[in-house]
């Protein structure tokens, strides 16, 4: 009797959760699978990781501006994708200035280097903030600006950063640092809000400058981690108008994160007080030039220079740091609180719109089927479609489940190439050579339904050319993905596969 009661009752379950999720069948399928595995517990791990009434916040829009157009020197392609977004953008289309930085040497550089030239205000939020050689010198820097009169504002992913020390934040708070964290992970109420996660990395200063794309705060992006070795991603530094955007978005997720205090045990107080000194003299960021266009930072390697100097970062000579290129830009933000999936809808009409070529460049590919379908029909259409993704995937679970997409690609007419140099993590997109996405977000359902996001959509030659070119030097350092690879897979790599492609939604 207690086995047909607990069928009866997790059908019940299961009837409630398939009603709820009825415009969202993949996620349905993936949660009823986990309730008849785990009877009732099943549905009560739905409950308590799926709830959205915690981060209900409505889109950030700003409707005056979406008359805006792009010049008539643009191709039609880029027009109707400009207008198509309108209604998703932030406060519509911006001109700026956009740097873009392909490495974490170069990006940290270029950060530290604003941050000490800061005259009123600076904002980060970061999904992963390490407190290793990289995060320490940046927290010492903060500290040093907001003792200096700066206001500094800080945000932090209760999970990705979960391990930055406590001593640290005290640091900063007493030194008049402003801290927050995004769905700390607190017992027992972190589960209603576990599966939601800050995902953005943002930088505003003085509201006028501002640093986002791939690149966290870690030791490992400078690519000379030994266990991790070469890194490669994607960053944009952004000078005019989207500095206000990127500033809306930061304050959005400042409102709803929860402000940290400082703590009074005395195991923390002796590392204070041991650490907080903020930096003086020849710790101070020196405006001298080391080397065409390098600055000396506080503490930065010389070895780390010299080999910026000469190379890039697929070991190719290159002259000094690039130059900010003029384009006009839109802001969007993934919002998991709001109904629309904003990221997807604009990966979805970015590739429907594309008429000569679409170059991506993502680590986590489980796109869903309608972003496959948009991929496979944009080669009917006669589109030159290059995707470029890791050959190594961590976590390791997403790497079978993107094989399974890749086969439908290649039979469509796609090519696809597996980067072998080392860590791929540059979130990129290119179309028709004159409009790019640069963002956080990867292209699974986590980055489209549960995590917050952000990305550009830039239109500008110039901006596309350096994206462009970045692309194709990364080609060198892959090999192309060929369809007798995939056919030559054991009959359980296959199950494997298969199985982690169940979870894809999830992922």
């Amino acid at each position: 009797m207690w086995i047909l009661w607990l069928y009866l009752v997790n059908t019940f379950f299961m009837l409630i959760l398939a009603i709820r999720e009825v415009r969202r069948p993949a996620k349905a399928l993936n949660w009823l699978t986990i309730c008849l595995v785990l009877p009732v517990i099943g549905f009560g791990l739905y409950l308590i990781t799926t709830n959205p009434k915690r981060i209900h916040r409505k889109r950030l829009t700003s409707p005056h501006n979406e008359s805006d157009t792009l010049p008539d020197s643009f191709s039609r392609s880029a027009s109707i994708i400009a207008h198509s977004l309108r209604h998703f953008t932030v406060h519509g289309l911006r001109t700026s200035r956009v740097q873009v930085l392909t490495n974490g040497i170069e990006t940290y550089e270029k950060l530290m280097e604003s941050v000490q030239n800061a005259q009123r205000t600076i904002d980060l939020e970061y999904y992963i903030y390490r407190d290793d050689q990289i995060g320490r010198r940046i927290t010492d820097l903060l500290i040093e600006r907001a003792v200096d009169g700066v206001r500094v504002r800080f945000v932090r992913d209760g999970w990705g950063s979960r391990k930055f020390p406590r001593h640290q934040i005290n640091r900063m708070l007493e030194a008049g640092i402003e801290c927050r964290t995004i769905f700390p992970l607190r017992f027992p109420w972190f589960m209603s809000t576990l599966t939601y996660r800050d995902h953005c990395k943002i930088v505003v200063i003085d509201g006028k400058e501002a640093f986002t794309g791939g690149i966290n705060v870690g030791y490992e992006y400078t690519g000379l981690k030994p266990n991790v070795g070469f890194w490669r991603d994607t960053h944009l530094r952004i000078v005019g108008e989207v500095a206000v955007d990127l500033q809306a978005i930061f304050d959005a997720h400042w409102n709803i994160a929860s402000p940290e205090r400082i703590k009074t045990m005395t195991r923390w107080n002796t590392k204070v007080e041991d650490t907080r000194k903020p930096i003086q003299g020849s710790e101070r960021i020196s405006q001298n030039i080391a080397s065409p266009g390098r600055a000396n930072l506080p503490g930065w390697s010389a070895e780390w220079g010299a080999e910026l100097d000469t190379m890039d970062d697929t070991g190719v000579a290159v002259p000094g740091t690039k130059a900010l290129q003029e384009a006009y830009v839109q802001t969007l933000e993934g919002n998991p609180g709001i109904p629309t999936q904003v990221i997807r809808e604009a990966y979805f009409i970015c590739m429907t719109q594309a008429t000569d070529t679409i170059d991506i460049t993502n680590p986590y590919f489980v796109p869903d089927a309608d972003i496959i379908m948009a991929i496979k029909t944009a080669v009917a259409r006669g589109v030159r479609v290059r995707l470029l993704v890791p050959r190594h995937v961590v976590p390791k679970i997403v790497g079978p489940a993107s094989r399974t997409f890749y086969g439908e690609l290649l039979e469509a007419g796609g090519q696809i190439y597996l980067y072998n140099k080392g860590i791929l993590h540059a979130k990129v997109m290119v179309i028709d050579g004159e409009i790019a996405e640069v963002g956080s977000a990867n292209y699974d359902m986590r980055s489209y339904r549960l995590n917050y996001e952000v990305c550009e959509i830039l239109y500008s030659a110039d901006v596309a050319r350096e994206l462009t070119e970045q692309f194709e030097r990364d080609l060198t350092d892959s090999v192309p993905l060929r369809m007798e690879e995939l056919l030559e897979r054991s009959r359980s790599e296959r199950i494997i596969e298969q199985a982690a492609r169940l979870l894809a939604p999830l992922l």
